[in-house]
């Protein structure tokens, strides 16, 4: 067999994360990444110890937590030669003649993938996203296609092709200055057709699955982060492979230093999560990469992105910083309220109702027992962000043609406003937006805006420095309305565990005032406030139809185009 693979056989074989993170290191100091290379070495860390691992082991047992099961060179070069194999074999490139990538050749390269990926497996379980996976099993998952298709066309010559990434999808961009867009994956069932299609339907409908136009769009380099922000460390679902995540967080640490996670939202929630779990020395802390990561998707993508938000609620709320997470939440929601919801949207639809049904009502069990019983539902804030959070998910469904909002629904809600006494739902000043003019929205976090135009890749840190002086000016600037900064700059800036103390708690006199866009809430506003809640008109008014022919100022109808989706991680 010939030795086609792009790396010195002298290096394996490879047996340590340095070692491989250094084969990394080196393909992105290129202008040109090798995906099929890099991909096909990540998802045989990946799967090597993830799908082979035995959980069961000792906790005493001592473990180099750098060492990696042996990567030889013959099996490397085996299967990247297999994939260059099946792209040039499939596709005759003497047929194009522009030196761009056509919409014809795009669906011929995810034709190739498609049709030799194997029909019986259940394509959304962990661990089927890298070209590993597929020349060893002919198994991908949707990411995993979109990937192959960008590597094959790098493969062909064609290096035009690049990916597009929203939340929850994945598509291509090609042509001159990346001006065409391609469907070259599924989402749910039935999609396999629209293979070559534009997208533009799909930004048109204003799902959020599409981002309404303003996806990540990624160089080579970004595509680099993108597979490294894929790998799955998980053994199960409960589980992670120590050595993975170690392994992904070290790559994905190059790739923040190289300045390649600077437009990348999610990349910087999956890093902040590995170093909420496992910090490391000198490095930025958690709490400010999740701060980076907002401020990113403020910056590039317009805050259409409402993951962001997730991830630092989701640190707040394991923290037990409960009205610190009521915020995010609501700051979260403030994007949704951009989209039309679609059955498209289930896994955004699956987050929102498990922090509804799920964590706010634990919240609300938490805080009326105990040392700290009713500190949240004696703050008037904390009942604003709990109504501009379902404003939100109202608006969200106001003027789609498939509803979200079920007595699933309205029963947590009822709950957890009954527990606000009217003393203090009194204190929320509710205007109404009748002119949904959205100029005005001022609920979002008007504070962090004075640092969206900064230049977020300086925000770095000297090991030498205990902390980063743009750093902690970033995360005064965006957390002060977040977090009491008495705690929050404790250990190295990150936030004291446990709830905040009345006794240093700021007392801020004027009341909250709160802007309702959603028709369903503006109806709800008397009955909210009132001095004794009629909770079963609270619940007919939630779950009625919503009023499906209003629409947004400005706006075109949005329609539900797309059809079922399959379940994905958000890792992918």
């Amino acid at each position: 067999m010939a030795n086609i693979l792009p790396v010195d056989p002298k290096v394996f074989p490879l047996e340590s994360i340095p070692s491989v993170v250094k084969i990394f290191k080196n393909e992105l100091e290129k202008s040109d990444p090798d995906l099929a290379l890099l991909s096909i070495i990540a998802g045989a860390v990946e799967n090597s110890m993830t799908c082979n691992k035995n959980i069961a082991s000792n906790e005493n047992e001592i473990y180099d937590e750098q060492k990696l099961p042996s990567l030889q060179y013959n099996i490397l070069n085996a299967l990247y030669t297999k994939f260059h194999s099946i792209i040039k074999g499939s596709i005759d490139v003497t047929q194009y003649k522009s030196k761009y990538a056509t919409r014809e050749l795009i669906r011929k390269v995810s034709d190739v993938i498609w049709n030799s990926l194997t029909r019986s497996y259940y394509k959304d379980r962990a661990h089927l996203q890298s070209l590993y996976s597929y020349m060893t099993g002919n198994k991908l998952d949707c990411f995993g296609v979109a990937f192959a298709v960008v590597a094959g066309c790098q493969v062909l010559g064609f290096n035009d092709v690049h990916l597009a990434l929203s939340e929850d999808h994945a598509w291509v961009l090609f042509g001159e200055n990346s001006q065409e867009t391609a469907e070259v994956t599924w989402h749910g069932k039935g999609s396999e057709d629209k293979r070559g299609q534009s997208v533009e339907s799909g930004i048109n409908s204003r799902s959020w699955l599409y981002v309404n136009g303003y996806p990540i769009t990624c160089n080579r380099h970004m595509e680099v982060a993108a597979l490294v922000s894929s790998i799955n460390p998980s053994l199960t679902v409960t589980t992670d492979c120590l050595e993975v995540s170690m392994f992904q967080q070290e790559l994905l640490w190059l790739l923040y230093d190289m300045g390649y996670l600077d437009k990348y939202p999610m990349a910087l929630g999956n890093l902040a999560e590995l170093e909420e779990l496992k910090p490391t020395d000198g490095r930025v802390p958690c709490f400010s990469l999740l701060q980076q990561g907002i401020l990113t998707a403020r910056k590039y993508y317009n805050n259409m992105h409402v993951y962001p938000y997730t991830y630092q609620a989701g640190y707040f709320y394991r923290h037990n910083l409960y009205k610190q997470a009521f915020n995010s939440w609501a700051n979260g929601s403030d994007v949704i309220k951009q989209y039309n919801y679609s059955r498209d949207d289930e896994e955004i639809y699956k987050e929102v109702m498990e922090i509804a049904n799920e964590l706010i009502p634990h919240i609300m069990k938490v805080v009326s027992s105990g040392h700290n019983a009713h500190s949240l539902l004696k703050d008037p804030e904390c009942f604003a962000d709990l109504l501009r959070f379902y404003d939100g998910i109202c608006m969200w469904e106001e003027g789609s043609q498939t509803p979200v909002l079920h007595i699933g629904w309205a029963k947590p809600l009822v709950n957890t406003i009954s527990k606000f006494d009217s003393s203090v739902r009194s204190q929320v000043v509710i205007i109404n937006n009748e002119n949904h003019d959205d100029s005005i929205i001022n609920n979002n976090n008007d504070s962090c805006k004075t640092l969206e135009n900064s230049n977020i890749s300086d925000i770095t840190m000297d090991p030498k420095d205990s902390i980063d002086p743009k750093i902690k000016a970033l995360t005064a600037a965006c957390g002060e309305r977040l977090l009491n900064r008495d705690f929050l700059l404790q250990g190295g800036c990150e936030p004291f565990v446990g709830e905040a103390s009345t006794s240093v708690e700021l007392k801020i006199e004027m009341k909250p005032k709160l802007i309702l866009y959603s028709q369903k809430m503006k109806g709800l506003k008397d009955l909210l406030l009132a001095e004794k809640l009629n909770t079963h008109a609270i619940s007919l008014q939630l779950t009625a139809q919503s009023q499906v022919q209003f629409n947004k100022k400005g706006q075109a109808p949005r329609d539900d185009s797309m059809g079922s989706r399959t379940k994905r991680s958000r890792r992918e």
